[in-house]
């Protein structure tokens, strides 16, 4: 026959050894001198014998002593001090192995601070959780089938008074989550049961507990055993940076990261856990402390504990325990940092915090080779909605502007690429903060937004471009709740927030004549101290630089003034607007340069607009070529297309000429002879109306 017992390596511990000398003496002790007998259907039914040995038992009726109890006692004195001495001298023994099954349960009496009491009563708990031969002995105590586990009555019977008050809810053995009391019926019959995580630790499973809160998670350490310190709180910097901090005070030792729990479940699995495995409890917090989570740090005095928090924490919500407070000012990922992630130092100009490190670390798969791409891919799912992503693919070649222009570009540029060096290296205070904001105003089509694109690739960077419409919100607050995502998104990965018509959002504050005008102003506010605690690169463009608020210029760390073009300027624009295998047919830029004093903006819509009015009238040539291919027509056509039968639709200037006038007709800008000169006659042909066509049976053209 085999057994269902769990029979340990190596023999019996120390706890079973006591554990069983207890449970002995007590059946002897039920056998002989109270007289229960061993029987079928014990507990089911109530005999004559039973009566009166419950009523000898009550301790209201005077009954002279059992001498065969005293002297029975007397017999089991010896074995029992023996058993409960080299109990308690293993306990205090240095010989830990981590690996033995008797060094388990000594690691979790000392990592619960439990007294000797405690260990007493968690040893007789567990040898009986693990024993189905003990539960049946514990059954018979008990007179019934029905009671397996030791009872709250039974307890002292075995041990002595003062093992009740290592099991009430003020005890050492429910104050460490590892022993749970029934909560209902009869109080004499509740039942004691240790927790399942303590058995299954006990007997070598190291799974973490299935009853731990969603989203906790391990930071490995080493495994402590020695008496916590105060209360510690960390506030500031990222997440990242303060467990980076809280493992350094707590001496690396492992660290159970959560949210505080939810309900009582949560939060006996979070102690019990931290108990078993000697890990120190770091709560991340978003607001302050309530009563339940001062209360549970409180009673779990046993633990290392650790509130982390982005602010600090008002005095009057902590725990009333000692406490260390430490500020995280600095959580920017060092040298050694990167090279623990990727093996290397980070690349020039990207400054970036711990946990932005750990999440490039992630998208990348340690990879140094794809760190750009991780750094690209870290805010883009928290952008998408409030702004408009566009990688970067023109450089500065693309660019006409002036050359003091451009060198307040490329230091646009160096300011954001070299911010390390100043403020790191060189010790320049970050007073208000390492951001650069940059002010692009200018009439439309000045190569605002194409500056912006050009600094971003020349920084290796995405453009995010804000969408107005997704951030203003007629909702009194929604307008910076939104305003704060982006922000928020951006600063956790490195790249440039342009705001296009910033004067939209960053206007001038008025005078307050109603409650619009407050919440306006309140906006705007909002938004200055926003700029000047971020770290990022931002560009605001506008068309009426006069509409910014003064408060906002002097947060701006480079100012630009984007112009028209002269001739010369716009003669490079139209050379580059013009790919390298779009067909030409004697388009005359000297002339185009020259009179028409227009944008970079609207040139490149021209361009554009010819090259389409040149593949519309190709691909009508090819159809008529189609039609009358073996005509005088289609000889033309041949001899226009070297032979070949393909009509290439090249641009000439007649097509960009009547792209000009397109363009003019949406400007609103009148067409004169001084601009088009010879072309003149051309655009007002196109621009009057069509002949009507005559009807061939001669009524009105009007009627009907």
């Amino acid at each position: 026959m085999t057994s269902d017992r769990y029979d340990p390596p190596g023999g019996p511990a120390p706890w079973e050894v006591l554990a069983d000398v207890l449970l002995q003496r007590e059946a002897a002790l039920c056998r002989i001198v109270a007289g229960v007998p061993p029987r079928d259907f014990a507990g089911m039914y109530v005999e004559d014998a039973d009566v009166e040995r419950a009523l000898r038992s009550l301790p209201g009726i005077q009954s002279p002593p059992a001498e065969d109890a005293s002297a029975l006692r007397k017999a089991f004195a010896p074995a029992l001090a023996d058993a409960r001495h080299a109990f308690l001298t293993w306990l205090g023994a240095d010989d830990d192995g981590p690996d033995r099954w008797a060094d388990r349960f000594r690691t979790v009496v000392r990592r619960c601070a439990l007294d000797a009491t405690a260990a007493e009563v968690l040893a007789l708990l567990v040898a009986v959780e693990l024993d189905p031969q003990r539960q049946r002995l514990v059954s018979y105590l008990q007179d019934s089938v029905h009671l397996p586990r030791l009872t709250l009555a039974v307890l002292p019977r075995l041990l002595a008074d003062t093992a009740l008050l290592a099991v009430s809810p003020a005890g050492p053995l429910c104050r460490a989550a590892l022993v749970d009391v029934e909560p209902t019926g009869p109080w004499a019959r509740r039942m004691c049961s240790v927790a399942t995580r303590v058995v299954w630790a006990l007997v070598g499973d190291d799974s973490p507990d299935p009853a731990l809160p969603v989203g906790t998670w391990w930071r490995p350490g080493l495994a402590a055993d020695r008496p916590p310190g105060p209360l510690l709180l960390v506030n500031g910097a990222d997440r990242e940076s303060r467990l980076w901090v809280v493992s350094g005070v707590l001496g690396d030792r492992h660290l159970l990261v959560a949210s505080p729990p939810f309900d009582a479940a949560g939060w006996d699995a979070l102690v019990r856990e931290a108990g078993v495995t000697g890990a120190g409890v770091v709560l991340e917090l978003t607001g302050s402390p309530d009563d339940v989570l001062r209360d549970r740090v409180r009673r779990a005095g046993h633990l290392c504990w650790a509130l982390s928090s982005p602010r600090e924490l008002p005095l009057e919500s902590l725990p009333r325990v000692p406490h260390r407070e430490l500020q995280v000012t600095d959580g920017i990922a060092t040298d050694a940092d990167w090279s623990s992630a990727f093996g290397a130092d980070p690349p020039q100009g990207i400054r970036m915090t711990r946990e932005q490190l750990r999440l490039v670390t992630a998208a990348s798969d340690g990879d140094g080779a794809r760190v750009a791409e991780g750094i690209r891919r870290l805010a883009g799912g928290l952008l998408e909605g409030v702004a408009l992503r566009v990688r970067p693919r023109r450089d500065w070649a693309d660019l006409v502007l002036p050359e003091d222009q451009k060198r307040q570009l490329h230091e646009l540029a160096d300011r954001h690429r070299l911010r390390g060096r100043v403020y790191g290296e060189w010790g320049y205070p970050t007073v208000p903060s390492t951001g650069v904001v940059a002010l692009f105003a200018g009439p439309s089509g000045t190569g605002k937004t194409l500056a912006a694109e050009v600094v971003a690739n020349a920084l290796g960077l995405d453009l995010y471009k804000v969408d107005l419409s997704a951030v203003v919100s007629k909702y009194i607050g929604e307008t910076e709740k939104n305003l704060e995502r982006i922000f928020s998104a951006a600063a956790a990965g490195d790249m440039v927030l342009f705001f296009d018509e910033a004067d939209a959002i960053f206007g001038k504050r008025s005078e307050v004549s109603d409650a619009h005008d407050r919440y306006a102003n309140i906006e705007v506010a909002y938004l200055l101290q926003r700029l000047e605690s971020y770290d990022g690169l931002v560009v605001m463009a506008t068309n009426l630089q006069r509409n910014i608020d003064q408060a906002f210029l002097r947060r701006i760390s480079v100012a630009l003034d984007f112009v028209s073009p002269d001739e010369q300027q716009r003669r490079a624009i139209w050379e580059r607007s013009f790919p390298p295998a779009a067909p030409r047919d004697g388009i005359d830029l000297d002339f185009l340069a020259r009179q028409f004093k227009v944008t970079g903006g609207v040139i490149r819509n021209v361009a554009l607009t010819a090259a389409f009015l040149a593949a519309g009238a190709g691909r009508a040539a090819d159809g008529r070529a189609g039609e009358q291919g073996t005509g005088d027509r289609g000889a033309e056509d041949r001899e226009r297309t070297g032979g070949t039968g393909e009509v290439t639709g090249a641009i000439s200037m007649e097509h960009v000429v009547l792209a000009m006038d397109r363009e003019f007709g949406k400007l609103g800008r009148l067409r004169t002879e001084a601009e088009f000169d010879r072309y003149f006659d051309l655009v007002q042909g196109s621009a009057s109306p069509p002949d009507p066509v005559e009807p061939s049976d001669g009524t009105d053209p009007g009627a009907g």
